[in-house]
């Protein structure tokens, strides 16, 4: 695709970003962030540091044949460019035998991607426009102009919401929630599970806020390299994960599953021995250990032979708020795969699911109380 491509030198990134995301919520239906907050410590390290892609040229949403990913399949073959867009939990019941009952009170699409009109690549220093020639609507031309956006984003005023007195609600109790982890447990000590991942959705009633406001709050806190925001129309996506699920740079698949988590200490030497005592403890690293076997049985299925390897077991990454424990798979994709036969073998993510992640599965609908 032709792009329009013009680049502009920066003073200060981290306000640019604020108020380009700003600017973009609030003039087109679909924008998605994708942020690394600078982050560049060993493999976890993202190519871009901030991608702004605003505005629809093409899009699909989720099929309802059960051919999601052949679809995304044809719509990158078609549309061989910026590609943009989020794959649902729901989606496995493509994949294998399983359904879903819980209710839906959300209402995103099992897969939405797009192609942008606007992108923006942001570093430290610049910030790079790569505008769509293709005409998406001949008489607002001069709006597309990187001059044009840069002025509008300029002109944003960032606007700060005080959120107290707000009261979050679990649809769990906690005691039904020690009885469910207890049945599991059950579950594993009978052999249907080796471990599993129970989820429970916090929510708040009459809410309202400035989502783009709140994701900006969110990412000044987390600072986290895997940030995203998405809004799709009335609906939005926000994202502060240290988790990378699923890297493809040429043939080389990158997956970088999380299992062990530990607070920050207050000080130097608290911080330390909070580090050191997760690194070795026993059950944060069996079930690392598991969910890197599941990974790398995934990988095996769509990978050359012999060229699925775990290059870093158990390591410890600090982020701002967490200690996190971090191992790093690699394979080498067959010529003959498809980018999304990759996603579509892997997904979704053994890490949130549990092992053997089709049982897992099974037992997160029968014991989880809301849709993921």
């Amino acid at each position: 695709m032709p792009h329009k491509r013009t680049i502009f030198n920066i003073d200060d990134a981290h306000l640019f970003k604020k108020k380009a995301l700003t600017w973009a919520t609030n003039t087109f239906e679909v924008v998605c962030c994708l942020d690394n907050n600078n982050y560049t410590e060993g493999l976890v390290q993202s190519e871009f540091e901030c991608l702004l892609a605003i505005g629809v040229q093409r899009e699909i949403f989720n099929m309802s044949d059960k051919t999601s990913f052949e679809h995304l399949h044809h719509f990158h073959e078609t549309n061989k460019d910026w590609l943009f867009g989020f794959c649902s939990y729901d989606l496995k019941n493509e994949l294998e035998k399983l359904k879903s009952t819980h209710s839906d009170k959300l209402d995103f699409p099992n897969m939405h991607f797009f192609k942008p009109q606007i992108l923006l690549k942001i570093s430290r220093t610049e910030v790079a426009f790569l505008i769509n020639n293709s005409p998406v609507n001949a008489e607002k031309e001069d709006d597309y102009s990187s001059e044009n956006i840069l002025q509008n984003i300029d002109n944003q005023h960032l606007t700060k919401h005080e959120y107290s007195n707000i009261r979050i609600k679990s649809r769990f109790k906690k005691k039904d929630y020690l009885q469910t982890v207890e049945q599991l447990k059950r579950h594993i000590q009978q052999g249907d599970i080796f471990e599993i991942n129970l989820c429970q959705e916090f929510f708040i009633n009459n809410f309202q806020t400035d989502p783009t406001a709140l994701f900006i709050a969110l990412n000044d806190i987390a600072k986290a390299p895997f940030s995203a925001f998405y809004k799709l129309k009335d609906k939005y996506v926000m994202c502060a994960s240290p988790e990378r699920f699923l890297k493809k740079t040429g043939q080389k698949l990158v997956s970088q599953p999380i299992k062990g988590t530990s607070k920050r200490g207050n000080t130097e030497g608290v911080d330390a021995a909070l580090k050191t005592t997760l690194q070795n403890d026993p059950k944060n690293r069996a079930e690392n250990i598991m969910i890197v076997d599941l990974v790398r049985n995934d990988l095996g299925k769509i990978c050359d032979v012999g060229t699925v390897n775990v290059v870093e077991l158990c390591s410890i990454y600090s982020f701002p708020t967490v200690h996190q424990m971090i191992s790093t798979i690699e394979g080498t994709l067959s010529q003959n795969k498809h980018f999304t036969d990759a996603l579509k073998q892997t997904f979704p993510m053994g890490s949130m699911t549990g092992a053997p992640k089709v049982r897992a599965m099974q037992l997160i609908e029968q014991y989880e109380r809301t849709w993921r």
